[in-house]
C-alpha cells in the first residue's frame, strides 16, 4: 500500500463517531460495508476479492469511516482521493466515466469523494450527518478549494426517472461551460413509446451536494456495472451553503 499523509479527524461523543481508516482492517471493513451495499443491494458487479469491493484507487485513498461507538462497527464510509495522490494513482476514478479535462484546470486542491454508502440500518438516523462532519474536518484541514464526486441514480425503470431528475437539473444547477465534462458512455435513449416523467424527487446523495451549493458538471454517464446514471456534481468550497453546513454540525452535535 502506498503511504499516505495522514490526518486527524476529532471523534464525536456519541453514539457515533467519525474517523479515518488507519489499518489495513479499517480499510477492508469500509470495503465489506460497500460490497454489502453496492452488490448485495444494488446487485452491482464490483470488483474485489469475495466480500469486498475494492479496486486499484483504494491504494490511494483516504477512507472516511462512521462507526458505532459502542461496537466499533463501520456503519458508513466514503473515500477520499487528493489531486496530488490521483496523480500517483494514473488519475482519478471519475476520469473512468468522463472526459474531464476542465476539471484538471480548477484552481487549489482538490479532492475527489466517492464509493459513499451508509449500512441500511443507519440510513434514517445522524450517519450521513456525521460522514459530512468529518469530510468538513478533512476539507478544512487539508485547504480544499474544490470538491468533486459522481452521485448516482438508479435505471431499474429503463431511465424514466433519470431523466426527469436531469430534465430538473439542467434548469437550476448546472455549472458554468468552462467546467463542463463529457460522458464516455452517455444514458442510453429510452424505448420507443416510453411516457415521459416531468419530474422526480432528488436521490439523497445528490439532494444533499445540492443543498451544500454543488453544480453538475454535465450530462450524466452510464454504468453498466452499477446499472445507474452517474451526474458528476462539482463544489467550490468557498461558496458552499454555510447555513446548511451548520445544519449539518449542528445535528452531529446533539448526538
Amino acid at each position: 500500500m502506498n503511504a499516505i499523509p495522514s490526518v486527524a479527524v476529532a471523534r464525536r461523543k456519541s453514539r457515533l463517531y467519525v474517523e479515518l481508516a488507519t489499518t489495513i482492517d479499517d480499510i477492508q471493513a469500509s470495503q465489506e460495508l460497500r460490497h454489502r451495499v453496492f452488490a448485495g443491494e444494488m446487485g452491482a458487479q464490483v470488483k474485489g476479492s469475495s466480500g469486498r469491493d475494492e479496486d486499484r484507487f483504494d491504494p490511494f485513498c483516504h477512507h472516511l469511516l462512521v462507526k458505532e461507538t459502542a461496537s466499533g462497527r463501520v456503519i458508513a464510509s466514503t473515500r477520499l482521493l487528493l489531486g496530488e495522490q490521483a496523480r500517483k494513482a494514473g488519475g482519478f476514478y471519475s476520469e473512468s466515466e468522463f472526459e474531464m479535462q476542465a476539471l484538471h484546470q480548477l484552481p487549489g486542491r482538490t479532492l475527489e469523494v466517492g464509493r459513499t454508502c451508509v449500512d441500511p440500518d443507519f440510513r434514517q438516523g445522524a450517519a450521513i450527518a456525521v460522514l459530512w462532519s468529518g469530510l468538513a474536518d478533512f476539507i478544512r484541514q487539508f485547504e480544499i478549494t474544490h470538491l468533486f464526486g459522481c452521485a448516482s441514480i438508479e435505471m431499474e425503470d429503463g431511465g424514466l426517472v433519470a431523466q426527469a431528475i436531469m430534465n430538473n437539473v439542467r434548469q437550476h444547477a448546472m455549472s458554468d461551460q468552462q467546467w463542463r465534462v463529457t460522458p464516455k458512455n452517455p444514458l442510453p435513449a429510452l424505448p420507443a413509446g416510453s411516457a415521459e416523467v416531468v419530474s422526480a424527487p432528488l436521490p439523497p446523495l445528490l439532494k444533499a451536494y445540492f443543498r451544500l451549493g454543488a453544480v453538475a458538471c454535465g450530462e450524466p454517464c452510464f454504468d453498466p456495472e452499477f446499472n445507474c446514471a452517474d451526474i458528476l456534481v462539482l463544489v467550490d468550497v468557498e461558496k458552499m451553503d454555510a447555513s446548511y453546513t451548520r445544519h449539518f454540525l449542528d445535528r452531529v452535535s446533539k448526538g
